[in-house]
Formats: structure tokens, C-alpha cells, sequence
């Protein structure tokens, strides 16, 4: 489990997801582009959802457990991108299964 920590805020996630998330970030943050990320609550911490304002001025760090990257999924990069460049922020979506038809992979 690792952990996105920004500001005052620690937030834990999977490696594997976290490394999906850091790519998206920083390709947002590096071009100057705040963004919004959103993720659903564990029932640990009374479900719900929550959101945070992400902005390249504000430092942030991404935390892994394990010692190896994993391989990241060009598929799920682009769901996630697709995500963070709507107006309703990145959200953090599970990996999709299998290949994404062209049709449906977002622009």
C-alpha cells in the first residue's frame, strides 16, 4: 500500500493504482495544470467519496511500498487522463479488463 501525501492530506492506495495516478499527475502538474482528484472512502473510514485540489505549486509526494514498479496499463492511462482533463476531475477507477476497443478508448 502506498500513499499520495499533498499538503496535509495522506491518502493510501495500491502501489499499482498509485503508479497510475502519479503518471496522469505529474503530466498535468508538469504542464501547469491544477487538477481535481477524487477517489471512494474504504468502509473504514465511512465510505463516501473525497476530493482534493491539486496544484503544481503545492508540494507533493508519492510514497510506494514494494521496490519494483509495477507495469503500467496504457489502457488505464488513457481512462484516467480522459478523466482528469474533464471538468469533473480525475477520478480513480479500477484497471480496466482486457483492451479497450478503439472506439470506446477516450480522446
Amino acid at each position: 500500500m502506498g500513499t499520495l501525501n499533498y499538503a496535509k492530506t495522506t491518502v493510501d492506495f495500491d502501489d499499482r493504482v498509485l503508479a497510475h495516478l502519479k503518471v496522469v499527475i505529474v503530466s498535468k502538474l508538469r504542464r501547469g495544470e491544477p487538477l481535481q482528484l477524487s477517489w471512494k472512502e474504504p468502509g473504514e473510514t465511512g465510505h463516501g467519496r473525497s476530493s482534493i485540489w491539486l496544484h503544481p505549486t503545492i508540494p507533493l509526494t508519492f510514497k510506494f511500498n514494494g521496490s519494483r514498479p509495477p507495469s503500467l496499463n496504457p489502457d488505464w492511462l488513457a481512462v484516467l487522463m480522459a478523466s482528469a482533463n474533464s471538468n469533473q476531475g480525475l477520478h480513480v477507477s479500477s484497471e480496466p479488463e482486457g483492451p479497450i476497443a478503439p472506439a470506446r478508448r477516450p480522446r
